[in-house]
């Protein structure tokens, strides 16, 4: 299926040198003004001033936007990274020297955190580019335009799903019609003014928003797209947004249809799923990186440098440990270097980042099926057991809604779902609730300067 796609690939790899210059200058004018509190722009109203007059030119800049998805903010590795910090829980620990990640793992954020403010400003670059990429849609091709439009609709829906999540409340803390989200801004920017002073929406706008573009992605992508969003990517992140907001029919119906699409297959063992330096059977959608092109921050820091990474910034603790059967092939995984524990998933410096992979929709299938008190696809035992039976456990004979969480748990250790999952399940991470304010990103100190409008999360100075 890749195969197919090769030549395409090259070529649009060649077209990101093109387009690097031109995203580095919009992004250098936004942090420029960092520097100066009298000439600040909000992050969602950086210029987008390359003219979208040709169907290449417009192709282009889609891939400027996969880009920006990739950064190293993003799903590059640090949104992945923090995810887990921020749910710690006494299972890992921050021991590098960075004090960004240091004051995510210690719920201790301040406005002007580096981490928080650099996943804003990408993310809204990324999603200033869809944008001007929708605006051009008639420019594209006939034959081209309903999956440019698809992939266009993918980014923003997914970067607005993971900005409400970190930003905002949680979704299951209630209150969605009045807990302030995140400013939805839907057209493209290109030139500054008060318009460009967006207030908060709602949680619940911002969902809607997420399950509006996701909807209408997944109707208009193909099921093959090369190493870019498919149909099937749409459905898979719709899944989690549906699992987030409680609404299990949904989920359990999103991650059906990726498990039947009849393109994605477990890997044979669990080390296969990880340190690829291509998708994996088994990847739905993942960044990709090789040593010419791409970032895998997770292998910066949680990989030590005899992989590539850091000098191991995140220790696995024994707690996390203890929660494994002994005869869990998935404890394979874990080994000792530089004096702690660390996780070999992310042990390949060059290696693909996964987003989201077909494991995880057998679990959410089976947690939904479960509480729905349905079996479609399958029975909820029978996909906990297609999940246990590859890391070399044996069957469960029945199962609990806490077995399927502990697998769930267990099976996306360190792949950055910790924090999302423990806030939907309305737990604890290191004495602080799930919807304390320590546990809410506070909105960037250069984007309160930038925009008036904005309302800063409680406990942040407001």
């Amino acid at each position: 299926m890749l195969d197919s796609k090769m030549m395409d690939v090259k070529r649009n790899k060649m077209k990101k040198t093109v387009i690097h210059k031109f995203l580095a200058l919009v992004i250098a004018i936004g942090l420029a003004s960092c520097d100066d509190k009298l000439d600040l722009s909000p992050a969602q109203s950086i210029d987008e001033g390359q003219a979208l007059t040709t169907d290449s030119n417009v192709k282009s800049v889609l891939v400027g936007a996969y880009n920006d998805l990739g950064n190293g903010s993003l799903f590059g590795g640090n949104i992945l990274r923090d995810s887990e910090l921020l749910a710690a829980n006494g299972e890992i620990r921050w021991a590098g020297t960075f004090n960004g990640p240091r004051e995510i793992f210690n719920k201790s954020m301040t406005v002007n955190n580096a981490d928080v403010t650099g996943e804003w400003l990408q993310a809204y670059s990324a999603i200033n580019i869809a944008n001007n990429v929708l605006s051009a849609i008639d420019v594209v091709n006939a034959a081209d335009r309903d999956r440019v439009r698809g992939e266009a609709l993918f980014i923003r829906g997914v970067l607005y799903f993971e900005l409400v999540k970190f930003y905002a409340q949680p979704y299951s803390a209630g209150n969605v019609n009045s807990n302030l989200g995140v400013p939805l801004v839907l057209e493209p920017t290109r030139a500054i003014s008060e318009d460009s002073q967006v207030p908060r929406n709602t949680v619940q706008e911002v969902y809607n928003q997420v399950i509006s573009d996701l909807t209408t992605a997944e109707s208009l992508l193909p099921s093959s797209n090369g190493i870019y969003a498919t149909d099937a990517a749409a459905a898979a992140i719709l899944s989690r947004v549906y699992l987030q907001m409680g609404d299990y029919a949904n989920a359990r119906d999103a991650a059906h249809r990726v498990i039947t699409s009849g393109n994605y297959s477990l890997t044979n063992t669990y080390a296969g799923a990880f340190n690829n330096d291509n998708n994996s059977s088994e990847d739905i959608f993942a960044i990709q990186v090789n040593n010419q092109d791409g970032v895998n921050s997770m292998n910066t820091f949680f990989s030590i440098p005899s992989f590539g990474g850091r000098d191991g910034d995140v220790d696995i603790l024994q707690a996390h440990l203890d929660l494994y059967d002994p005869l869990d092939d998935r404890l394979d995984l874990f080994y000792m270097g530089n004096g702690a524990m660390r996780s070999g998933k992310w042990n390949n410096q060059f290696g693909n980042v996964t987003m989201v992979r077909l494991a995880e929709m057998y679990l959410t299938r089976a947690e939904a099926n479960f509480r729905e008190g349905t079996n479609v696809g399958a029975t909820p035992l029978a996909d906990i057991n297609r999940i246990r039976n590859r890391v070399n456990l044996p069957s469960l004979l029945v199962v609990t809604l806490p077995d399927i969480l502990l697998e769930r748990k267990l099976e996306l250790a360190h792949e950055g779902q910790a924090i999302h999952d423990l806030k939907r399940l309305q737990g604890t991470a290191d004495g602080f609730a799930y919807n304390a304010p320590e546990m809410v990103y506070p909105i960037p100190q250069r984007e309160m300067d930038a925009n008036p409008s904005l309302v800063q999360n409680t406990g942040y100075g407001n």
